[in-house]
């Protein structure tokens, strides 16, 4: 976001640091997602890039927030025993031959 802010807005890596009152290697930090600003500096440099920021709570897909990764591995795993198998019993692979 704070990349693409500040191409929109023509501003340099470190104009825009000034204007947002923090350093240029900090910025270039953020852009390189080595390290994530608190919602208040992303605020304050979009802002001084020129820009509002407007937050949008949408409900995620699946919904459920407390779901794990296995959790979800399960569920798929039940779903895509739903499915019938359609392969041969055995598998005849491909023979290459070396030229």
């Amino acid at each position: 976001m704070i990349r693409r802010a500040r191409s929109v807005s023509g501003l340099t890596l470190r104009r825009l640091a000034q204007r947002a009152g923090t350093s240029h290697s900090t910025l270039s930090a953020y852009e390189a997602r080595h390290v994530d600003p608190s919602v208040d500096t992303l605020h304050r440099i979009v802002r001084a890039a020129g820009f509002d920021m407007v937050v949008d709570l949408r409900p995620r897909i699946g919904g459920d927030v407390d779901r794990t990764r296995g959790d979800k591995l399960v569920e798929s795993l039940e779903l895509a025993a739903l499915f019938p198998s359609r392969h041969s019993p055995t598998i005849e692979f491909p023979k290459f031959h070396a030229p």
